[in-house]
């Protein structure tokens, strides 16, 4: 937010060179905008879906910086945002901007996630963040802690939560139309890029790509084509595999409607990896403890042309992507991506159930800025508890390292704790070079 403020804690060259930085608050953070202000944002990664991120924060204020780590999508965007200074490092368009931003967007790799919005939110900048919320479970629980620490409007770009289909179908289920559930299915045509396979090999870095940026926190390694623009999600280093890509999105629905949040347990079955890249298909199985509003949830998540038995969906053959819950009364099955749209599978007569419509994923956080009512996919309250329990299952997949069934890992979410395996501490919490640290 726009404030004359200053801060304890402040940037300078050496902190890009290694030295932590912390911020606080600034006077006025967080506090709802005039609708008649315009808002002014900072788009941090304009390519692929941060270009269409852009877009829509264009049309609901002025962009006055841009940063992306490919200097030619910079040049491609000047035309677009006629004015907006323009940046390669997200720090440096984050510190030389403070006061004069009021949100952010970041459209970045996973890994870059979590540095860019803690250091932003700290700020006192709104942030909308692209799923997955972060790379890792500990980022996801931080960038949680931060918002509500500093009162800022939040929203993880998992675009489906806004449908009408995904918020009926939620609650049709939290209004025991199926009858209680205790078994979910969710699958994905993810991966779509290569996965699987041995780390392309080193090659002269473009002029047009800073690497050293690109890496950001991770840890140092040659350029090869293939990482950048899209194959990157495949590393565990920088992405999240096919787990973290879509579960935000196909895992949204039963999310919603059964608050699968803490997992107490995680297993998976996989094609093997190498510690590198992610394997090339796995089925993962959660298991949820009971509730007070719902009985033991067992899920099962499907990638890599894995996907259930047509049988459990009564003979249909299940789409490239979906999610079905298996109630005692009936069966609720959304193909797709999304949940918009959803079936009912079985004879029963669906009640009639309220549930909030939404002016459009974008809106809401617009909305969450100007008026200080969350979007529903906030950070504190639903994003980063639905992306802890994503990420979850790829500690799972790690210990699946050869072909097979992997070891059961044991789970304490309070702590953020792997109670029965060592040596998975730096998957839940990384390590960052010198200058990125949250």
């Amino acid at each position: 937010m726009k404030s004359g403020a200053t801060r304890r804690g402040f940037l300078t060259a050496a902190a890009f060179a290694g030295i932590s930085v912390y911020v606080v608050r600034k006077v006025g953070a967080g506090q709802p905008k005039s609708p008649n202000e315009r808002l002014t944002f900072g788009c941090i990664g304009i390519g692929g879906k941060g270009s269409s991120d852009a877009a829509d924060a264009a049309r609901h204020g002025d962009i006055v910086a841009i940063c992306d780590v490919d200097t030619q999508r910079v040049e491609a965007a000047k035309s677009r945002f006629s004015g907006a200074k323009t940046y390669t490092d997200f720090r440096k368009l984050l510190e030389e901007n403070e006061g004069r931003i009021d949100a952010v967007t970041i459209s970045t790799t996973d890994h870059t996630h979590a540095p860019a919005g803690v250091m932003a939110m700290k700020m006192g900048m709104h942030c909308f963040c692209q799923k997955p919320l972060t790379r890792t479970i500990y980022e996801s629980r931080r960038m949680g802690e931060v918002a509500r620490e500093m009162k800022v409007a939040t929203q993880m770009g998992n675009q489906g939560t806004a449908t009408d289909g995904l918020r009926r179908a939620a609650a049709l289920v939290k209004a025991g139309a199926i009858g209680a559930v205790q078994e979910v299915h969710v699958w994905t045509n993810r991966p779509i890029w290569p996965q699987g396979g041995e780390r392309p090999k080193p090659a002269k870095c473009p002029s047009h790509i800073d690497w050293n940026l690109w890496l950001g926190p991770a840890p140092l390694r040659p350029y090869a084509p293939g990482y950048h623009p899209f194959a990157w999600r495949g590393y565990w280093d920088f992405g999240t595999g096919a787990l973290g890509d879509m579960a935000c999105h196909t895992l949204n629905m039963p999310f919603a409607a059964l608050d699968l949040r803490d997992p107490i347990s995680v297993q998976a079955e996989t094609s093997g990896h190498n510690g590198d890249s992610f394997p090339k298909w796995s089925v993962i199985t959660y298991e949820f403890a009971a509730t007070d509003k719902r009985p033991a949830v067992k899920l099962i998540w499907y990638d890599g042309g894995k996907r259930p038995s047509p049988e459990l969906l009564d003979g249909k053959a299940p789409a490239g992507s979906g999610a079905l819950l298996i109630g005692q009364k009936a069966k609720l099955y959304s193909p797709g991506d999304y949940c918009s749209e959803f079936e009912i599978l079985g004879n029963v007569t669906l009640p009639e159930v309220e549930f909030e419509r939404s002016p459009g994923h974008f809106e809401e956080w617009i909305r969450a800025i100007r008026e200080g009512k969350p979007a529903m996919s906030n950070f504190p309250d639903y994003a980063s508890p639905l992306n802890e329990t994503v990420l979850l299952g790829n500690l799972a997949v790690w210990v699946a390292a050869t072909e097979g069934v992997g070891d059961k890992v044991e789970w304490d979410a309070k702590n953020l704790r792997v109670t029965n395996i060592e040596g998975l501490e730096t998957l839940v919490k990384a390590v960052y070079r010198p200058g990125y640290e949250i």
